[in-house]
């Protein structure tokens, strides 16, 4: 259970983050438009690693929302 404290597999508090994007779905796809845009957040010790919308994410901490916080 997550207390908030870590990373939710290991308990590691050392994370990083990597903007990325992807391809939807149909005419986007098959034109390689990569309209979806997504913060990784990773972590250092285990690797594990959560996606989180950039719109959806963009008001609050990022590493808030992975930590539990």
């Amino acid at each position: 259970m997550n207390t908030g404290e870590g990373c939710i597999k290991c308990g590691s508090t050392d994370a990083t983050t990597k903007d990325v994007s992807m391809t939807g779905s149909g005419l986007s796809k098959m034109m390689d438009v990569q309209n979806n845009k997504f913060t990784v957040v990773s972590c250092k010790n285990c690797g594990y690693s959560e996606f989180y919308n950039k719109k959806a994410s963009a008001a609050g901490n990022i590493f808030d929302f992975f930590f539990g916080g």
